[in-house]
């Protein structure tokens, strides 16, 4: 069933995003705005909560340069950036392993 599969797809990310709280990412939404910060939360809808956020661009997003933390909905990101260190691609392999299996 197409659900079943986007359902455990979403699954894998969010287990993934889970294991980057406390790490700095950049986040960029599908309005180009693109924010770094420090991921805090992030929730099964993947949903975001950034600490010590700035905005990449302060110069075309001036209303955005007072703000420290930010709550993004999910449907709004268009990309994640993690830093190359902190990607585990054995632990991503075997999740889309486990996740065909299924």
């Amino acid at each position: 069933d197409d659900a079943a599969v986007v359902v455990v797809e979403a699954m894998i990310f969010y287990s993934f995003f889970k294991t980057l709280v406390g790490q700095e990412v950049a986040v960029e939404l599908k309005n180009d705005v693109a924010l770094v910060g420090k991921l805090h939360n992030i929730d099964q809808y993947l949903n975001i909560k950034l600490l010590e956020a700035k905005v990449v661009d302060p110069q075309r997003y001036p209303q955005l340069t007072a703000m420290t933390s930010i709550f993004i909905r999910g449907s709004v990101v268009r990309y994640i950036t993690i830093p190359k260190e902190h990607v585990d691609v054995a632990l991503l392999q075997d999740a889309a392993r486990k996740a065909s299996k299924s």
